[in-house]
């Protein structure tokens, strides 16, 4: 069955995201040139335009990419566990600061990955990317039922930041220490509210 102009167009433009949401948690959004996704894509940049408005278009796209891939690795841990018994929130904590997340930068929350060059972004690309850290703060109250917003917002800041110096310290027993004591500290103070009384 031969493929149609527009199947082959979506492909392609599946395939430019899909390269962009890598390096932007790689490299972070100053990181991405529009000729080096483009290669790595196998297309030329000539090509771009056919796909994106402008590079801020890709970045936006690239940006709800990367959060969709991290949310369905965060949905389906969580749904493995569940049938162990372990709570959302367990997983949740267990899975965003797993030491695999030191691994590859390629993966992941891209809410850590790219904290810090948020507010120096566009606005457009700022927009997106405060929707990014609302969809965490709400994943985090889904995890975490009853939980308030501000307790959400500080579970998320937490989980973020210890994973954000954790990389920092690097892929070594003292990048995973910050990540192990993240986990215990956030499971001591709020498991218990996420499985109700024992």
């Amino acid at each position: 069955m031969s493929r149609t102009p527009n199947s082959r167009r979506e492909e392609t433009h599946e395939r430019i995201v899909s390269v962009a949401s890598r390096a932007i948690r790689k490299r972070g959004y100053a990181g991405v040139g529009v000729a080096e996704v483009m290669k790595e894509a196998g297309l030329t940049h000539g090509g771009f335009y056919a796909h994106f408005d402008s590079r801020d278009a890709l970045l936006v796209e690239a940006l709800e990419r990367a959060g969709h891939e991290s949310s369905a690795a965060l949905s389906q841990a969580a749904e493995r566990s569940a049938r162990k018994g372990v709570s959302a929130f367990r997983s949740l904590v267990e899975t965003y600061l797993a030491d695999s997340q030191l691994a590859s930068l390629e993966c992941g929350c891209p809410v850590a990955a790219l904290g810090s060059d948020m507010p120096r972004q566009s606005e457009l690309v700022r927009e997106a990317s405060a929707h990014r850290v609302r969809r965490l703060i709400a994943g985090v109250r889904h995890a975490l039922p009853g939980a308030s917003r501000a307790a959400a917002a500080a579970v998320a800041g937490t989980l973020v930041g210890a994973l954000q110096l954790a990389r920092a310290l690097g892929d070594g027993p003292e990048g995973r220490s910050v990540l192990a004591d993240a986990r215990k500290s956030l499971l001591a103070q709020y498991d218990q509210l996420a499985t109700g009384p024992r």
